[in-house]
């Protein structure tokens, strides 16, 4: 495994800047990003072994935690086996343990809340899937979260089915400040539900949810604004947003910039506070040339910016902040290498290149223990060399 260092702590300065988004006063400006880990009981239900591993992100340096993806009803939102949800108060309870402990490390943590839609591969309240419209998804299910083979046909939504979602959202977002999350992040991305709505190849309706941009963004802006009913001005609500999916993972949005600026502009004006992008490399051009897609929603939507992608040298990260594309970073293979990457960059310590091991067979918080034992060695020997 290849060690990198990081000598001019200095250059890194802008990460560690405070930041305050929405109610949320952070210390620096360093996300862990949402990464499913299907480690929930049978019950789904939030676990001791899930704190501990939230709580060590807060303990290791960075500012906000957002949860891997929670579904939000006992209908079809439900992607995963051993998915965590936020449909019941049993569930709800659940939680409050990770947040206290996220909390009791310095930390805020805001939920992110998740409609699986055509995409699920593992529902215990269904055996079929709905989408927007009948269309078989692309690609084949995540065998590492317990998936196999092609993805069933949906069942196209009803317009009841559409606002029984939307109630889904709004009641795991009441249930989600009970619990004690600092906020909610509502996922549009990756090819999920909302997304599939937004997506053109997905979305084939011809009522009030399909057709041009703005009427395939419906979805999105009524359930951002039923959660904000729901929790009230005071709590954080942000969005999630992307082109690739988990299942397309080159998807561009077909007017390139021109969508942008229609989607962008559009979510500027929902009651968000941040919108978080995700692409493969956050730095390249959305496009073939121009912005990147964070520095596009900087642009068009006019609110606070989390970039995800690829960001893990803090070099990248910090000029992504610093050339002003984005107002914080978001990590995933590096906060799953190190939750300590916080306090390694600060301090000048070493960096352990992400081993995908950690995923296979199965990417769930067992297999995360066994890939901890084999890194840890790793992180000490090159601690001590440093030193």
């Amino acid at each position: 495994m290849r060690i990198t260092n990081t000598h001019d702590t200095h250059q890194h300065d802008c990460l560690f800047e405070q930041l305050t988004i929405g109610r949320m006063a952070l210390k620096n400006r360093l996300v862990v990003a949402p990464m499913t880990r299907v480690s929930a009981t049978d019950d789904d239900c939030a676990t001791e072994r899930m704190a501990r591993y939230y709580s060590a992100f807060a303990e290791g340096g960075f500012a906000l935690i957002i949860t891997e993806g929670i579904y939000t009803d006992k209908a079809y939102s439900q992607g995963y086996r051993n998915q965590p949800g936020l449909s019941d108060d049993i569930q709800r309870d659940a939680w409050a343990a990770v947040t206290d402990r996220v909390h009791q490390g310095g930390a805020r943590i805001v939920a992110q809340l998740m409609h699986a839609g055509a995409l699920s591969q593992g529902n215990v309240y269904r055996d079929d899937t709905v989408g927007p419209s009948a269309i078989r998804p692309k690609g084949q299910q995540m065998e590492f979260y317990r998936g196999k083979g092609d993805y069933p046909i949906p069942r196209t939504m009803t317009h009841d089915e559409i606002a029984e979602v939307i109630c889904g959202f709004a009641d795991a977002a009441a249930r989600a400040k009970h619990a004690g999350f600092d906020g909610v992040e509502i996922h549009g991305a990756n090819g999920y539900l909302l997304d599939q709505f937004l997506t053109e190849g997905t979305n084939l309706r011809n009522d009030r949810y399909g057709g041009d941009i703005e009427r395939r963004l419906r979805l999105i802006i009524e359930v951002a604004q039923a959660i904000r009913t729901a929790v009230g001005p005071e709590f954080t609500v942000s969005l999630r947003i992307s082109q690739g999916k988990v299942n397309d993972f080159t998807h561009k949005w077909r007017n390139a910039e021109d969508d942008a600026a229609r989607i962008f502009g559009t979510l500027a004006k929902l009651p968000i506070d941040y919108i978080h992008t995700t692409e493969f490399e956050a730095w390249q051009s959305a496009f073939e040339t121009g912005p990147s897609l964070a520095a596009l929603a900087r642009q068009h939507a006019g609110i606070l910016v989390i970039a995800n992608g690829s960001l893990h040298d803090p070099m990248r990260a910090a000029d992504l902040i610093a050339s002003g594309q984005a107002d914080a970073i978001s990590l995933g293979r590096g906060a799953l290498t190190h939750a300590d990457w916080p306090a390694r960059v600060l301090h000048g310590a070493a960096l352990d290149e992400f081993d995908r091991e950690i995923l296979f067979p199965i990417a769930d918080l067992a297999n995360e223990d066994k890939y901890l034992q084999r890194i840890e060695s790793l992180s000490k020997k090159s601690l001590k060399e440093l030193k």
